[in-house]
């Protein structure tokens, strides 16, 4: 089936099989039965429409001569004449018009998706009629019929235009139907790829502080090993030499990590966002986030600027994890406001939430390492991203956190501050 429909002949079949069919199914605008129009026309437009890959010129040919067997037949079958040649001589024509509608249309091939459907509804009513002409033409040569009358030209007119017309809509339908489909699609992608890159982000922020750490704690054991080496406590400095190596070994390890992470980091992310984008990310994500918790949580934004940045990850991951933070806070429903706002010198990102707020004896400790007030249902504290990592990541963009306002009982306001000239891109058009 699947080599059926990836062959060209086959395909080609099908669409002058499709057309000759419909075709039978007709109406005559003129008086008398010299000239019928038929549902052939439109099957065959709606179907180049669809498949620019094929020859045209081929498709119109096997079209026309399959439209003339099929009209053929029914001649002889509906004549007391016998006769082949009569039944060519008046059908023929009827074949020329896929002939010559498809050559006129090869000119328009690959062109297609340049025009907007009204020019190209235009384009196709004049191809249509140039074809009917030729049909009209051809039929007064072999039948010596005269159709040249203004009202049956009018007529002709206007059945083509409302043919075209109707299949170019169609058409568009179907296209924008397409394109909607490939963009939530390209969405869902793209929030699935901001949620890795900004986990990775997180993870080589922890793993770059840790390598810090590291690095300190290996050169404090060298050292300890030198004092005691000093003082001819060799078997303690031996085992202080051995602390130091060990942890040199966990110093390449993470390297080799840091260095895969900040690899596959760099190779997921390398465009801009505009922050309009990045809050709509945030929401999104967080909508979900609440109901999952079976959460009633309304999210506004409002944003006093926009532009790009090539920083949308550390800032999605600071609003981010204080927006979640916030659902979390939230008991049953309520509401979280982010805003964004711009100074002379900073970009003031501010996430505010009607949560249960902040006791005020840990106002003081929030953004020290290892303060949580989220325990589950084991008493094991959340492994999630902390205050004090948030805190960080701002400190890294050269930027200042606090805490606007915050009452047990009333919910809670983060001010994020951040120097505009180190996240705004260069290129900032939104």
């Amino acid at each position: 089936m699947r080599r059926f429909v990836k062959n060209e002949t086959a395909q080609i079949l099908v669409i002058a099989l499709t057309t000759a069919i419909g075709a039978e199914i007709k109406v005559y605008p003129f008086h008398g039965d010299y000239f019928r129009m038929g549902l052939g026309a439109s099957t065959f437009l709606f179907f180049l429409l669809f498949v620019r890959h094929l020859p045209y010129l081929k498709v119109g040919i096997t079209t026309g001569i399959l439209s003339v067997f099929f009209q053929g037949t029914e001649w002889l079958t509906q004549s007391t004449s016998l006769s082949f040649t009569a039944s060519l001589q008046n059908n023929v024509a009827a074949g020329v018009y896929y002939v010559v509608f498809a050559l006129c249309m090869g000119r328009l091939q690959t062109k297609i998706d340049e025009y907007t459907p009204l020019r190209l509804g235009a384009l196709v009513s004049g191809i249509d009629l140039i074809s009917n002409g030729t049909e009209l033409f051809l039929r007064w040569l072999l039948l010596s019929v005269n159709v040249m009358d203004w009202d049956d030209w009018l007529l002709l007119l206007i059945i083509t235009l409302v043919r075209s017309y109707f299949v170019i809509g169609l058409y568009s339908s179907i296209m924008i139907g397409q394109m909607r489909i490939v963009h939530a699609e390209k969405e869902k992608r793209m929030e699935q790829m901001l949620h890795v890159g900004t986990g990775l982000y997180g993870e080589t922020f922890y793993l770059k502080k840790s390598m810090g750490t590291i690095e300190a704690i290996t050169e404090q054991s060298y050292i300890l090993y030198s004092k005691l080496k000093e003082d001819n406590l060799g078997r303690y400095g031996q085992e202080a030499l051995s602390i130091a190596q060990q942890i040199h070994e966990v110093k390449k390890d993470s390297q080799r990590i840091l260095a895969g992470l900040t690899k596959l980091y760099d190779s997921e992310i390398v465009v801009d966002m505009s922050l309009a984008e990045m809050l709509d990310f945030v929401v999104k994500a967080n909508q979900k986030y609440s109901r999952m918790f079976q959460k009633k949580i309304k999210f506004t934004t409002e944003l006093a600027t926009d532009y790009r940045t090539a920083e949308f990850i550390p800032l999605l991951t600071i609003v981010n994890n204080l927006v979640s933070n916030a659902v979390e806070a939230i008991q049953g429903q309520g509401s979280i406001r982010i805003r964004v706002d711009e100074d002379i010198t900073d970009t003031v990102l501010v996430v505010s939430d009607t949560g249960c707020g902040i006791r005020d004896s840990h106002r003081s400790v929030i953004f020290q390492p290892g303060f949580t007030t989220k325990y589950n249902e084991s008493g094991v504290a959340a492994a999630g991203i902390g205050l004090s990592h948030v805190r960080d990541i701002v400190h890294s963009l050269g930027g200042e956190i606090a805490v606007g306002s915050s009452e047990e009982g009333t919910g809670t306001t983060f001010i994020v501050r951040l120097p505009t000239s180190k996240i705004r891109s260069v290129f900032t058009a939104v």
